[in-house]
């Protein structure tokens, strides 16, 4: 009988050499990131500017995961463009996802899955805010490399509401990953306008790829 190992109690290493994946550091691995932020229109810069205001204020006391999905990651999607064709949302208590792994089975679930189709275009794993956005990196990847196979690369967002990682994974017989600078809330000026010009560009680049 396969030995069921919650996705959750994964940490980085176990998920590397689980699965023999590498992290790649060469810049030119990851280059969909590396982009500056679009001049964005009024409208969507007061969403992203409201975001920030409001995680600053909450943040103050305790965040639920929750809370950090409905202030900050609700308007990221939005400008994003990740609630309009050809994407589709859908739910954390909609997704599960298992992976056998020799004699063991790895279960888990995602809070926000973006999908275009079978395929997935930006999958986010929110974390309660005084977590450190490295502590969601074991399941993004974990589910990552569950998803249906694909000859695309796959992208994944990270958070904790502050802080925001992008991650790049190449599933072949060796798969490969590489992951973004962190953007972070606590910065001068809001660095969420980076992060929505990144997500929309990948959006685009997967919708027409599909």
């Amino acid at each position: 009988m396969a030995t069921i190992i919650p996705a959750h109690t994964l940490n980085l290493l176990e998920v590397e050499q689980r699965f023999g994946l590498q992290q790649i550091y060469d810049a030119a691995f990851f280059t969909e990131w590396q982009i500056t932020a679009a001049e964005l229109p009024t409208e969507e810069r007061w969403l992203l500017d409201r975001a920030q205001r409001d995680f600053l204020y909450l943040a103050k006391g305790t965040l639920h995961e929750e809370i950090v999905k409905l202030v900050v990651l609700s308007p990221l999607l939005s400008v994003a463009g990740f609630y309009q064709r050809p994407f589709r949302p859908v739910a954390e208590h909609q997704v599960e996802l298992a992976l056998e792994v020799g004699d063991e089975k790895i279960r888990g679930r995602l809070d926000i899955l973006v999908l275009n189709e079978s395929l997935w275009v930006v999958a986010v794993e929110s974390k309660n805010s005084h977590l450190s956005v490295r502590a969601a990196l074991p399941q993004m990847l974990f589910y990552m490399l569950a998803s249906p196979p694909t000859q695309s690369a796959l992208f994944g967002l990270a958070t904790n509401g502050d802080e925001f990682l992008l991650l790049k994974l190449v599933k072949e017989e060796s798969p490969q990953y590489a992951m973004s600078r962190p953007f972070s809330l606590l910065n001068l000026g809001n660095e969420l306008y980076t992060v929505a010009t990144i997500l929309a560009q990948l959006g685009q680049n997967v919708a027409i790829a599909a």
